[in-house]
């Protein structure tokens, strides 16, 4: 591969033609250049969605029905003063022929007023939409066909309208559908179309549908500020302004910091970006408050919000144990998002991550679990900020229990011109605005997202793939600084985590970038780094200890399974991959298998990591079995069982690379 600096910008000059190319053209003969499914929508939009009818939904052609019927009606339950966390039923009744491109669309905030958009005509281009007005201005939150219901379809539930000489000639059908609605602060409607998400038209749409209390504190997650394990950051959010307080331990306060983001914070480049404009949602106020004065590896309760909008529920929360100490409990994973609790789509899901969240949510309830590292694409909204929302609310569970620590990836902060190694419009507009906000970590400063914290016998080092990393770069001099420093008497373990890998057998786009791997991977040799953890490529892979692409030392098996690899006598880091948190897994080839590749799953999960001074244990987690489909350990303590590289292929010479990497080695 080309360095990346060079091949990002002849991809940047590339992208940037073929949008102003398409968005300056009045004609409409270009339009047979693009593929049906994006005619009439959004072009830049598919760079970071993927292609799905609903995904380019935004800024299609709409009117009225021709074939409207005054007896349909559409119908919410509840339809007012809704909870935080409900399902609604909307009810469609009224309909003469039932069919099965109607639709229904749950749209936020409840002013879709099409008349208002011919103030943003000029940005219609944005999309590759040059329809005439009105068009569809308020990308919906979510939809469901009607087909999802089979009675609606199959007219099952049926209404005489008319006689003739008793008998009933004109009948009308019903049908229902069950949508998860969270507290997103605004009023929400919900509107019945006809035409698909192609073609839509506006059938009928409800009254606005409040939510009971728009300032309810809501989704606190947890973070740690230092190895100390005596302070604890709580982040939540609300519809208020006004300060408000975490009330914890035995009667203790803090105030929180307010603060929050605007569309003014996001970025566009030649066109402007869904975050700048119809994926955009107010994300109300962001709550952040440090508690201190407590205790490491210890439980707390507490409660944040204030007696004028309210409080959250009390719940109880651990410290993680202080750098130094001997025993840490933690999970890891990447690339997980979030996926509709309903039958709904929504502009982006991840398929495997409600699997995954059940099972954390497990493990932490287990209370045996001192905390959690999530190494980048965190909630997938690119560009579609009530998603974030989503996302904290599927994570709160377990993240307002322990310490949840996580890294920047290219879906929070890659974009065109936003100073992002990386110039694909993966971030959608954000640019790593909504995620440093949501998400305060002991950073470097404002998008400077790197930094290092220890917990018991482990010092980790996390760093920004999406930020420069070069040579005498900020943060090239950070890391060295940082991994160079470490007293290895008290955390003896060192575990570098970054979002995009140095080494996958999964062929992509930017999977690996060798300019990162020829700057970065020798600091991992000469810094003595025992585990190298990413994400980015959707699957689970475990290297022997590796440089440079050869392997310096491999792992001894038992006869459980355990593979252990020795780093009394330091050969090279172990790599593993870990992004099958939830996005749709990437599949390996067996058409050629890299000698250094040791280990292969394509299934969701995620890491259990347990470490002492002595040793570390790993085990990767399938996330619907529940089941080990990987365990290995790096002990430091001389054994007899050590086996340099030399004598692995010095056994297995004239072995193929097949042989080697048995089958049970490999699952796809």
């Amino acid at each position: 591969m080309e360095s990346c600096h060079y091949s990002c910008c002849v991809f940047k000059v590339l992208f940037i033609f073929l949008i102003f190319f398409l968005s300056s053209s009045s004609s409409p003969c270009f339009s047979w250049m693009l593929p049906p499914s994006i005619i009439n929508s959004t072009l830049e939009h598919s760079g970071y969605t993927l292609i799905s009818d609903f995904r380019v939904l935004s800024r299609r052609l709409l009117s009225d029905c021709d074939d409207q019927t005054p007896s349909t009606q559409i119908n919410v339950t509840p339809n007012s003063n809704l909870s935080d966390d409900v399902y609604v039923t909307v009810t469609i009744t009224g309909i003469l022929v039932p069919e099965e491109h109607h639709w229904v669309a749950m749209i936020s905030s409840a002013n879709s007023d099409v008349s208002k958009c011919a103030l943003n005509e000029v940005l219609y281009a944005e999309t590759g939409d040059l329809s005439k007005l009105p068009l569809l201005c308020h990308y919906p939150v979510k939809a469901q066909y009607m087909s999802n219901d089979p009675d609606y379809i199959n007219c099952t539930k049926k209404e005489c309208k008319e006689y003739d000489n008793g008998s009933c000639v004109v009948t009308n059908c019903s049908g229902s559908l069950r949508f998860h609605v969270i507290n997103i602060r605004t009023d929400i409607e919900f509107v019945f179309f006809a035409g698909g998400f192609d073609t839509p038209c506006v059938l009928t749409r409800s009254n606005p549908v409040n939510f009971s209390n728009p300032k309810q504190p809501l989704y606190g997650h947890l973070s740690s500020i230092d190895s100390t394990g005596t302070s604890m950051r709580v982040t939540w959010v609300s519809g208020d302004k006004a300060p408000q307080q975490v009330q914890y331990g035995d009667g203790k306060m803090q105030t929180s910091e307010v603060t929050t983001f605007s569309q003014d914070d996001m970025i566009s480049a030649v066109l402007p970006s869904p975050a700048k404009d119809f994926g955009w949602h107010d994300p109300g106020y962001i709550h952040s408050a440090v508690m201190t004065g407590l205790q490491p590896s210890s439980a707390f309760s507490c409660r944040y919000g204030s007696d004028s909008v309210g409080w959250s529920d009390r719940f109880l929360f651990w410290t993680p144990p202080a750098g130094g100490s001997d025993e840490l409990n933690f999970l890891v994973y990447g690339d997980m998002g979030k996926a509709p609790r309903d039958a709904s789509v929504e502009h982006y899901i991840q398929p495997g991550s409600l699997s995954v969240i059940g099972a954390l949510t497990d493990e932490v309830n287990s209370g045996k679990v001192d905390s959690i590292f999530h190494i980048g694409d965190i909630s997938y909204a690119t560009g579609f900020l009530v998603e974030w929302d989503f996302f904290l609310q599927l994570i709160s569970p377990f993240a307002s229990r322990v310490a949840y620590m996580t890294a920047i990836g290219n879906h929070e902060r890659d974009y065109v011109d936003s100073g992002s190694v990386y110039i694909t419009p993966d971030s959608g507009g954000e640019c790593g605005v909504p995620y440093e906000t949501y998400f305060p970590m002991p950073t470097q400063g404002k998008d400077k997202p790197w930094y290092s914290i220890e917990q018991a016998s482990v010092h980790f080092t996390i760093i920004s793939t999406e930020h420069d990393w070069s040579e005498n770069s900020e943060q090239y001099e950070w890391m060295k600084k940082d991994m160079a420093t470490i007293d290895r008497s008290k955390t003896p373990w060192l575990i570098f985590m970054g979002h995009r890998p140095m080494y996958t057998s999964t062929d992509g786009v930017f999977s690996v970038d060798k300019k990162f791997v020829e700057d970065v991977e020798p600091l991992l040799l000469e810094n003595t780094v025992d585990l190298a953890l990413f994400g980015h490529v959707h699957n689970y892979e475990r290297t022997c200890a590796v440089n440079q692409e050869e392997c310096k030392a491999m792992p001894i098996a038992d006869e459980n399974g355990i593979y252990t690899y020795d780093n009394s006598n330091y050969s090279a880091p172990v790599h593993a991959v870990i992004g099958m948190a939830g996005f749709t897994l990437d599949n390996f080839t067996t058409d050629h298998v890299n000698t250094w590749s040791l280990r292969r799953i394509s299934k969701f999960g995620y890491v259990r990591g347990h470490a002492t001074k002595e040793e570390m244990n790993f085990e990767f987690v399938n996330a619907e079995t529940r089941e080990i489909e990987d365990n290995f350990r790096i002990i430091k303590k001389q054994s007899d069982k050590f086996v340099d590289v030399s004598q692995i292929m010095s056994r297995f010479a004239g072995m193929a690379v097949d042989e080697f990497n048995t089958e049970k080695d490999v699952e796809l």
